[in-house]
């Protein structure tokens, strides 16, 4: 049995009230999981302090509680440690009590704004048709080599982080790539890991309802740069202007790819199509199945990781060459007889609705008539709603605004503060259609031979989120429906 001393090494202790030397059962942060002989960690979190669930835990069996204030009744036989932030004590004591697996493979953190589960998987993707076991930490799966798992967070808990490397370290598994959020890095799930190397993709207007500024949201992502090793890599996006910034005061060896300035791993679109990219990546022409300039920016930084973590650049152009997109990241199909493309898009921020649009844009012949169906989310920042709104209205032939995931706002409240954005000379271009599967249906209505149907910011996901509650709701399962209709 493992004791507490030792899964509490290297955490910074201002206290301790018992004896370290006890056996302990396992960690927990949730009171309601708790059994004989575990320790509990008392975190302060949004809406729940976790230090009010210390005598239940202990009632429970917690045979030690880890906490930022120590009680003022103790308990006998229960040993208290007082420490000054318990989310990053959890991360330490996770990686201590599942062995330290991140140290057992060559881990690769994403982060960014846009373009983290497109990296993250398609590099799981790479890799694992390179012949190598790999693991997978992402918004839409949680892989251990082949075996499969559900993601509820971009950036899982600590103690479900540790959980599974060490699964991934037991089954052979030597790389691992995982999406590192900024809620993630400030909620120190990702302290007490050791990454072989970092991607910065780019930052823009998202999380403002959680970060209070910009800024906040900017520096919280640089965190994770810092606390690289010099024995691993910082691989950053050069166009983006936060990109060299990421790097100020990073130990890691630091590298950049770009297609718009000199970088050590540089791109150039050639031709693009709604049939893939012909791209060159350091002098080196390679044809890719994915779609948009965004998709370059993507292809590069999964072209510069691999790379760096060894590959053989000719086995890595021809690996590149034969990756297929995400499940709700420009995902798309068209219709037999009207030859309608409906693309299914996770955008669900500004930059990246605009980069979509814009992609569609570029590659079309613009015969066709452009509608794109978006919505925002509820309880989540309104700063970006009107901002969404002006894009589409702007950079569609018609828009429209309907439900995302409410949450336990009004919709029509939320659709609302989206139309505010939109400017009066594209008022006429635009529809307000609360019920989404409406909306899609209208869409599918309105579109006629050759048109496009862009439909955004739910991507993957397959429910809706209402009033606390999860309805089945799949957008590329829809659209799909009600264009199978319109061929009969």
């Amino acid at each position: 049995m493992i004791e507490l001393k030792d899964v509490i090494y290297k955490v910074a202790i201002n206290a301790v009230v018992g004896n370290t030397a006890t056996g302990i059962n396992k960690i927990e942060f949730d009171s309601r999981k708790i059994e004989q002989d575990d320790v509990f960690v008392a975190i302060r979190g949004a809406a729940v302090d976790g230090h009010d669930f210390i005598e239940k835990s202990i009632n429970q069996g917690a045979i030690a509680i880890v906490c930022e204030q120590v009680p003022e009744v103790t308990v006998n036989g229960v040993t208290y440690i007082e420490v000054d932030d318990t989310q990053s004590a959890l991360a330490i004591i996770a990686a201590n009590y599942y062995g330290a697996p991140s140290e057992n493979l060559r881990l690769i953190g994403v982060t960014g704004t846009n373009g983290k589960t497109t990296i993250a998987t398609l590099l799981y993707q790479l890799f694992k048709k390179a012949g190598f076991k790999v693991g997978l930490l992402s918004t839409v799966k949680i892989l251990v080599d082949n075996k499969e798992y559900g993601a509820t967070h971009t950036t899982p808990d600590s103690l479900s982080i540790n959980q599974h490397l060490k699964e991934m370290s037991e089954t052979g598994v030597e790389y691992c790539f995982m999406e590192v959020s900024s809620h993630g890095i400030h909620q120190k799930r990702t302290e007490g890991l050791v990454f072989a190397g970092g991607v910065f993709t780019n930052l823009s207007h998202d999380h403002l309802d959680y970060h209070s500024t910009f800024k906040e949201y900017r520096d919280v992502k640089k965190v994770f740069f810092d606390g690289l090793s010099s024995d691993a890599f910082a691989l950053t996006n050069k166009d983006d202007k936060n990109g060299v910034f990421m790097l100020q005061n990073t130990k890691a060896r630091q590298y950049s790819y770009a297609l718009r300035s000199y970088a050590d791993f540089r791109g150039q679109i050639l031709e693009s199509s709604l049939e893939g990219l012909l791209l060159k990546l350091n002098d080196h022409e390679v044809w890719s199945k994915l779609i948009g300039s965004f998709n370059a920016y993507n292809l590069l930084a999964i072209f510069g990781t691999a790379e760096l973590l060894g590959l053989e650049t000719l086995e890595t152009l021809r690996l590149l060459s034969d990756l297929t997109s995400v499940s709700g990241r420009f995902q798309y199909l068209i219709s037999e007889e009207q030859k309608i493309t409906a693309i299914i898009d996770y955008a669900h921020t500004p930059d990246a609705l605009k980069n979509v649009l814009e992609t569609i844009n570029d590659i079309r012949t613009k015969n066709e008539t452009l509608i794109t169906v978006v919505g925002c989310g509820g309880d989540r920042d309104k700063m970006k709603r009107p901002v969404m709104g002006n894009i589409a209205a702007k950079l569609s032939n018609k828009a429209i605004f309907t439900s995302d995931n409410p949450r336990t706002e009004d919709p029509d409240q939320i659709i609302k503060d989206i139309e505010t954005g939109v400017e009066p000379q594209d008022y006429k271009k635009t529809l307000a259609i609360t019920d989404r599967k409406q909306a899609i249906k209208t869409a599918c209505q309105l579109a006629e031979h050759d048109d496009i149907i862009l439909i955004a910011g739910k991507g993957h996901e397959t429910y809706q989120e209402i009033n606390k509650e999860r309805i089945d709701f799949d957008d590329f399962e829809i659209v799909k429906e009600e264009l199978k209709k319109l061929n009969k």
